[in-house]
């Protein structure tokens, strides 16, 4: 059954949704089953995959108010070779759409539930707010991904998201953790880069993942051809890192103790 990430930071321009169409890529590339679901109404993750957010029949707000299933909204990405749940501007109706429905914080993972045995992972592109989107992605997430900036503010957002997330946990979802942080944009030759990321040695030694995302222009530029970085330039230092993050969360689930079984 597939394990479902939301890719998440209250802070805007950290890198989620590079981190979910280049880690969705890279994990195809490990020959492993994967599903991205857009759930930010900017739709940048749908038109980053090379899908026209513009000319869709259905979305995934069509599946959050219950006018379709989730395999009819469905797309293919052809660069990276991952389906896709797109979004675009209507999504930002669900936001007063799911006040009036029922379970309004579990739509979403209800969608999910017929078709979790399809995928080996399930990456959500969450908004920059701690929405009802949001919500509904952390219900239906058995981890989140941080992505984060190694700067002050990002540092001090931190604490009120990882409160925020552990708050979420304890009144809707038990089972969710912080499956990770990850340093994007990482320039070493920044001495505020490094005392950051010495301090998220320091607090979280165990989450913090080893791969660190470098500042890199092919992985800015690769979304305006709709393709990852590992369709756009392989050799780019952007492509590698996003291969090594793969396969530092494959090993992690490897690692990872199974539930026990009757």
């Amino acid at each position: 059954m597939a394990k479902v990430f939301a890719i998440a930071n209250q802070k805007g321009g950290v890198g989620k949704t590079t981190t979910c169409i280049n880690l969705a890529a890279s994990l195809v590339a490990t020959k492993r089953r994967v599903l991205l679901i857009d759930l930010d109404p900017q739709g940048n993750a749908t038109m980053g995959s090379g899908v026209d957010k513009h000319a869709l029949e259905h979305s995934i707000y069509d599946v959050l108010v219950g006018d379709c299933n989730l395999v009819e909204a469905m797309q293919f990405s052809e660069h990276g070779g991952y389906q896709l749940l797109p979004a675009n501007r209507d999504l930002t109706a669900a936001e007063v759409g799911l006040l009036e429905v029922q379970m309004k914080e579990s739509r979403l993972r209800n969608a999910l539930a017929p078709i979790r045995e399809n995928y080996d992972f399930i990456l959500i592109d969450c908004p920059p707010a701690l929405s009802m989107l949001t919500i509904n992605a952390l219900v239906a997430a058995d981890g989140v991904i941080i992505p984060m900036q190694c700067e002050y503010y990002a540092l001090e957002g931190l604490s009120d998201l990882v409160n925020s997330i552990q708050r979420i946990g304890k009144l809707l979802n038990p089972s969710l953790k912080i499956e990770g942080l990850l340093r994007t944009m990482y320039d070493p030759r920044i001495s505020l880069t490094n005392d950051v990321s010495a301090q998220l040695k320091q607090h979280f030694p165990d989450t913090l993942y080893q791969t660190v995302i470098p500042r890199n222009v092919r992985l800015a530029e690769a979304p305006s051809f709709g393709m990852p970085a590992l369709v756009y330039d392989k050799q780019s230092r952007g492509a590698i890192a996003y291969l090594a993050l793969a396969g530092e969360l494959v090993r992690r689930q490897r690692a990872a103790p199974r539930p026990a079984t009757a």
